[in-house]
């Protein structure tokens, strides 16, 4: 199982000041050292924490792997492009959202979503599409031809204290995902307290967690913070 730490929240804290501190940078470093297998930040269209200028400085400074979410919009398909992060996983936006609701309502004839997949693949770049967990939603991200999907823990994250079913749902998909030639990855609220089940889950084999994470570094320091999640997700 491999963990990539978010550190979108850490540019958070430094753009409510709009001053140079914490730096993402740094942050990578920080979780790199305590074992995190990748680095993961979403460069959002109103840049409301992650920046170009830190996607820059992360393509250069992290040695692990670098994992870009970003929207379907051209201008940040073409940084990507230009920054060959190891992985793009496109994900839906909304201007007016806290944080990301669901997975991309993918649709065969989805030009926008076509064109970014492609121009991503052909410059390189590892394509990942952040959907939930439906089995219809899985058997389009595999017509698309890219060669990971990342399924949405959300409703499992709302949840797992009251009922099983949406882990029930996440198995069901992550087996479905794999058996028809598709990567799995995980993410989305995911927390020291839920995430177990989950990365439980042989199928699933990359976990994408950071504000849990960046939480807890407040209280116990990023390294500290993301070794005791890769315990957690190794057991």
């Amino acid at each position: 199982m491999r963990l990539y730490v978010n550190i979108d929240h850490v540019a958070t804290i430094r753009e409510a000041r709009q001053t140079d501190e914490p730096d993402p940078v740094q942050a990578a470093a920080a979780a790199e050292r305590a074992g995190a297998d990748g680095i993961t930040v979403h460069l959002r269209e109103d840049r409301r924490h992650i920046q170009d200028a830190d996607v820059k400085a992360l393509a250069r400074s992290v040695r692990t792997v670098l994992n870009l979410e970003l929207g379907a919009h051209e201008e940040i398909v073409r940084l990507a492009t230009r920054i060959l992060p190891f992985q793009a996983t496109l994900v839906p936006e909304k201007r007016q959202e806290i944080t990301t609701e669901g997975g991309l309502a993918l649709r065969k004839g989805d030009r926008r979503l076509s064109r970014a997949i492609e121009k991503l693949m052909d410059a390189g770049i590892r394509v990942s599409l952040f959907i939930d967990p439906s089995l219809k939603t899985i058997d389009v991200a595999r017509e698309l031809g890219v060669p990971a999907v990342e399924i949405h823990t959300g409703r499992y994250a709302r949840s797992w204290q009251r009922s099983d079913v949406a882990l029930k749902e996440l198995r069901r998909a992550a087996v479905h995902a794999k058996q028809i030639g598709l990567a799995v990855h995980a993410g989305h609220g995911l927390t020291y307290q839920n995430v177990q089940p989950v990365a439980a889950i042989p199928e699933i084999e990359e976990l994408n967690i950071g504000h849990s994470i960046v939480s807890n570094a407040v209280f116990w320091g990023m390294e500290d913070a993301v070794r005791r999640m890769v315990q957690l997700v190794r057991r």
